[in-house]
């Protein structure tokens, strides 16, 4: 690889996490945790999040010997069971609608890629930048923004529920998988970019007041961009958009009557997934060139002038944002509200709704966990946290077991 001009040649570390060596690491040789966070703090720009200034984990742990605290949090989020459950999860489509759909997962794999991608061009911590888009999606319940409505509405009375803050209790208590702690104990600043995300007062949920980090700043902005794409792209195939329908959004018009000039001969969804991927790379390209220009004009020098600096650094340039705004509020118009998604938007409402009710009004119908559960922390949060986790086939199968006679309870 070669050295970045623009840095200055600083010696390696030894493998043993010693004083710095002069020599190269010897092939084959495995880099240690210490050498690792060295290299970081060599190459990442000084706005970035550096891994050895985490403001570190609620429980205390010991280093890992060639794993980072940032890598480890995204093992964590990748082998969590909330995570596993996103593939069964709606992003769109409804589970047994097709195969070849997104589901939050595939979701997640994409924009967890995309963040990847710019968080090395802009020499963020890119450990830290998976880990949070691994995670940003895990608290969502099923049945998509349906289900969140639901339950949202269902929790008004009791707390409330919002994906996000969610997503931080999904880490903090709900996940069981270490014999000393629940949750997954993961980094603060992991945990941060959930606080960051919710609506409402930080402090609340126990973090201070501030803007997020370029990471976790770069990880929502994926997450919009990648879902227009990918979403129309989803819409398309599933016919219920078209194309030439599309064509009102400036963006994706110019788009695709470039990509139909040019390759009339191909078939028509191959000439679509060619517009998807030059509309992707559009938006990657000139969030790449604006947040660059942003972060340089607005001279922040370290994290903590990130967190408080009085604007998101992190965004589209301003014509190029009204593009890409017009083709999501063109794609909400005419895809999300297509007949066939309310139809199943309202059928996984009325699920969530009739599920819900059902527990709260006889709790002892809970199977022992949730009962158990229930004991601790009230009916109507351990039912939401139930429902929550729910995959949309659990859903159904709970649905039936519950309201169809000839179901086994």
């Amino acid at each position: 690889m070669t050295r970045d001009p623009d840095l200055p040649a600083v010696p390696l570390p030894s493998l043993s996490g010693g004083s710095p060596g002069l020599a190269p690491v010897p092939p084959g040789a495995s880099l240690s945790r210490e050498a690792i966070e060295a290299r970081e703090d060599r190459e990442l720009a000084p706005f970035a999040m550096r891994v050895d200034a985490t403001r570190g984990r609620v429980h205390d742990e010991p280093e890992h010997p060639f794993r980072t605290a940032y890598m480890r949090d995204r093992d964590r989020v990748i082998h969590a069971a909330a995570f596993r459950r996103l593939e069964y999860k709606t992003q769109v489509f409804v589970n047994h609608e097709g195969d070849s759909y997104r589901t939050r997962l595939t979701h997640t794999m994409e924009v967890s890629q995309v963040a990847r991608t710019l968080a090395r061009a802009l020499r963020l911590n890119e450990d830290l930048t998976e880990a949070i888009a691994l995670s940003h999606d895990i608290g969502h319940g099923p049945f998509g923004h349906a289900g969140e409505a639901a339950l949202a509405d269902l929790m008004r009375d009791h707390g409330g529920f919002e994906h996000n803050a969610h997503g931080l209790r999904n880490v903090d208590v709900l996940e069981r998988r270490y014999a000393s702690f629940r949750g997954l104990n993961l980094s603060y600043e992991v945990r941060e970019a959930f606080a960051m995300h919710a609506p409402g007062d930080k402090r609340a949920l126990g973090f201070e007041r501030c803007r997020p980090l370029l990471e976790a700043q770069l990880v929502d902005v994926c997450d919009n961009l990648t879902y227009t794409s990918h979403d129309l792209d989803d819409g398309i195939a599933a016919g219920c958009v078209t194309p030439e329908e599309m064509r009102e959004a400036d963006l994706w018009g110019a788009t695709w009557d470039g990509v139909v000039a040019e390759h009339a001969d191909l078939p028509r969804p191959l000439q679509v997934s060619t517009a998807v991927k030059r509309v992707l790379d559009a938006c990657v390209s000139d969030l790449l060139a604006a947040t660059s220009a942003r972060i340089a004009a607005a001279g922040v020098g370290a994290p903590d002038a990130v967190r408080a600096h009085p604007h998101l650094l992190v965004g589209y340039s301003d014509a190029f944002g009204r593009l890409q705004r017009a083709l999501a509020r063109l794609l909400h118009e005419r895809f999300y509200r297509h007949p066939r998604l309310v139809r199943m938007a309202q059928k996984g409402r009325r699920f969530l709704r009739e599920i819900f009710a059902a527990y709260t009004s006889d709790p002892a119908t809970l199977d022992r966990p949730w009962k158990a559960w229930a004991d601790e922390v009230g009916v109507p949060r351990a039912v939401c946290d139930h429902l929550a986790s729910m995959t949309d086939r659990q859903a159904f199968e709970e649905y039936r077991r519950l309201f169809l006679p000839h179901e086994r309870a």
